[in-house]
């Protein structure tokens, strides 16, 4: 993972998300992208008439902050061994972030940042989502990997590979249902061990849920990172009806997660 994204602001979780991209920066001999966004239609209004006006004064004040904020972030990573540029943008945070990780490897933002569910979608990209304050750090000492045999989830674990090395257990999980895959786990394992990556089967029978199974064999693991397929149904199905991905994006006690679609 050579180029990766993370998302900047001023919010408490700023610390954990850069802190974790620096790591795996230096692990990887990677370059940092830290992306500032300032949405120039937050400070646009319409009128009954149709008329359009720009809060100018708002907007200028709100682009000098954040001129501030980068040269804080510049001042602080010159200072490190990680190479870095700081990458400014004037539109929603999920659109400057799905534009930016274009030729990303990994892209890092936090759960509440309010898109962390919709960047697999739009970025191509993983998105590596953290919980809370804490950095994640390498190499890991658990780890877990959700597997159904899917497309995404075979993404997921392809490029979860760099995040995996040296991880002192690793997982592959696979929740049975009726529903039978012709992908199984054991393929799973043999993909991971051509790449060096001893990992353990674990296949548990479905209770309540099949994400409410998975959540509780992870958290029985003591899992530092879940790497999972992000949306194996239609985002749509998955709103109306719930699913993994929505479960996990929500439920407070669940590790970092890697997201792939």
């Amino acid at each position: 993972m050579r180029s990766i994204l993370v998302q900047a602001g001023r919010d408490a979780g700023m610390a954990s998300r850069l802190d974790t991209a620096m790591g795996i920066a230096r692990i990887h001999g990677g370059h940092l992208t830290v992306l500032i966004d300032t949405p120039v239609d937050r400070f646009v209004t319409v009128d009954p008439y149709g008329g359009t006006y720009v809060a100018r004064e708002a907007f200028e004040t709100a682009l000098a902050e954040d001129d501030a904020l980068a040269a804080a972030f510049a001042g602080r990573l010159s200072k490190d061994d990680v190479p870095f540029d700081v990458a400014l943008y004037e539109t929603q945070p999920i659109e400057a972030m799905a534009n930016a990780a274009r030729l990303a490897d990994l892209a890092i933002v936090s759960r509440d940042c309010g898109f962390a569910g919709d960047l697999p979608l739009e970025a191509r990209c993983p998105v590596l989502v953290l919980p809370g304050r804490a950095a994640l750090e390498f190499p890991l000492a658990s780890a877990c990997v959700a597997w159904d045999g899917g497309l995404e989830a075979a993404y997921a674990l392809r490029s979860a590979v760099p995040l995996l090395k040296g991880c002192a257990a690793v997982r592959v999980i696979t929740v049975l249902t009726e529903k039978s895959t012709d992908f199984p786990a054991t393929e799973a394992l043999r993909y991971l061990s051509r790449h060096g990556i001893s990992a353990e089967l674990v296949e548990v029978n479905k209770g309540a849920t099949v994400e409410e199974t998975l959540a509780a064999t992870v958290q029985s693991c003591k899992a530092q990172l879940l790497v999972m397929g992000a949306y194996g149904h239609s985002r749509v199905r998955e709103f109306l009806f719930g699913g993994v991905s929505r479960y996990f994006l929500q439920e407070a006690t669940s590790p970092p997660l890697l997201l792939a679609h």
